[in-house]
């Protein structure tokens, strides 16, 4: 069986005896241990359980029983999320010894769909970065130039599903956390609309609460992948299930021509390389080629940069809650705001809104319900937003001070925190985004675009992704990783 099959594919194989459970869980496993010391993407193994998992499936499938969407199929999740008997850490090294006592609930949606889990994949410190390593389990290589970063901070289900370790995952995202190692990699992720997949379990001990504008979603090697996912995991959590439903639009549409796409290829507060603008506006004259209706001009009613500015409030607050009280009091007396995304200023900026009080996050939140309705007018007009998910290619690893590292775009370097600038306008509006392949770079690295849609219109980005692969090709898998 192609260890690059999707989802869908590797699940209808099992259904019809073409392959066993058994047989394409121990495939993957020889993957881990034939690939994986030189990637580090599968950083916690739970083989016996998987096969034990496998072994169960094969025999529902040999009596006839009913089967769900996933049944059998071997996958890998995100260390984030709970799995009971494994750790738990966000690479955290004080909690390298929390041992998850239950399941996480999209982790319970996935194997009451039937599919097996054999591992957990890497992670940065506390979810916080670009890229993927950590004290505990090391660093993740990129399949397509081990010396590059593969994303974060769910960058090692990235480089999993990129290098066929396995066949379906699970990211979260806050700053582009399921994106960028998405468009790093050459996979699909998607972004859901916030609040409609549980993040019950995604957690360290301690916190039931769902994060402030973060979500968990899915991730895979087709668009068909990240619907069959999200059809699975969907809805509320185990603190709302019995008040409230789910009723998400389903596609109308059956060809891109039938879509109206504005398209937007960089912006001058956070400019990405010509060759990703390029990209973007290549695409946009594809599809208008196909008969769709594109505008290059077409922009929500709102100022980008106080967008970026509401998100980074939002987020810096959520990035730095756990701060102790004494440090917090430190910095409200020594700090003050500042919305640049230099370096000079981001740590100040982090500082400032991890204290802020009640009144100053109202403030922004009540800026982000503007922002939203702005977002929904758009939407009225057109389908999809076409975007860059950040600047360049994934970049080589970099392990210095965080605030003091950069990129370089176009031969100008840029503040690395600047590239949070895409995934954030879209996060703070609490819009979908699926991220899919649009081909390689000059240098043979993927480009991957954001395919922007309304609020709750996730299923509609997820199938426009889908028929963007007809055009463009989707998923490749990198040359080393046959």
């Amino acid at each position: 069986m192609n260890p690059h099959a999707s989802a869908v594919e590797l699940a209808a194989a099992i259904k019809s005896k073409e392959v066993s459970s058994v047989e394409l869980t121990q495939m993957y496993i020889d993957r881990v241990e034939k690939y994986d010391d030189k990637i580090n993407a599968v950083v916690v193994h739970d083989f016996e359980r998987g096969l034990e998992a496998a072994a169960a499936a094969d025999t529902k499938v040999a009596n006839g029983d009913e089967l769900g969407p996933l049944h059998g199929v071997p996958m890998t999740i995100k260390e984030a999320y709970d799995i009971e008997g494994l750790p738990t850490t966000f690479g955290i090294p004080e909690m390298k010894d929390n041992i998850a006592t239950s399941d996480a609930d999209y982790v319970q949606r996935l194997k009451g769909a039937g599919a097996v889990f054999f591992g957990k994949t890497n992670v940065p410190l506390n979810l916080a970065d670009f890229q993927s390593f950590n004290d505990v389990y090391g660093t993740t290589g990129n399949p397509w130039d081990l010396g590059r970063t593969p994303g974060g901070s769910s960058g090692g289900s990235s480089a999993a599903l990129a290098a066929g370790l396995t066949g379906l995952e699970a990211g979260s995202d806050i700053g582009g956390s399921i994106r960028n190692p998405a468009h790093f990699c050459g996979i699909y992720g998607h972004k859901p609309t916030w609040g409609i997949v549980s993040d019950e379990g995604h957690a360290l001990p301690d916190q039931l609460m769902p994060w402030d504008i973060s979500v968990v979603g899915p991730m895979a090697r087709s668009a068909e992948d990240l619907a069959v996912s999200m059809d699975v995991a969907a809805g509320a959590g185990r603190t709302d299930r019995a008040g409230w439903q789910l009723n998400l639009p389903r596609p109308t549409k059956t060809s891109l021509s039938d879509f109206r796409v504005a398209i937007l290829p960089t912006h001058e507060f956070a400019p990405v390389a010509s060759e990703v603008a390029d990209r973007v506006q290549s695409v946009g004259e594809r599809l208008a080629s196909l008969g769709a209706t594109v505008s290059d001009s077409a922009r929500p009613a709102i100022d980008f940069e106080d967008a970026f500015e509401t998100y980074s409030s939002l987020l810096w607050g959520v990035m730095a809650a756990g701060l102790p009280e004494e440090i917090k009091a430190e910095l409200r007396a020594n700090r003050a705001p500042s919305y640049s995304v230099s370096s000079d200023t981001m740590a100040d900026n982090m500082a400032y809104f991890s204290v802020q009080e009640h009144g100053e996050w109202r403030a922004y939140n009540n800026k982000r319900f503007f922002l939203r309705k702005a977002w929904e007018e758009f939407y009225k007009d057109w389908d999809i937003l076409i975007c860059p998910q950040t600047a360049t290619e994934a970049f080589p690893h970099d392990h210095g001070e965080y605030m003091g590292r950069t990129l370089t775009v176009d031969n100008e370097a840029q503040d690395y925190i600047q590239q949070v600038f895409w995934a954030g306008i879209i996060t703070v509006a609490h819009l979908p985004s699926t991220v899919f392949p649009s081909g390689l770079s000059k240098g043979g690295l993927p480009i991957g675009l954001q395919a922007v849609g309304g609020e709750y219109q996730d299923y509609i980005t997820i199938d426009f992704a889908r028929l963007m692969a007809d055009e463009l090709g989707g998923f490749v898998p990198p040359p080393n990783y046959p």
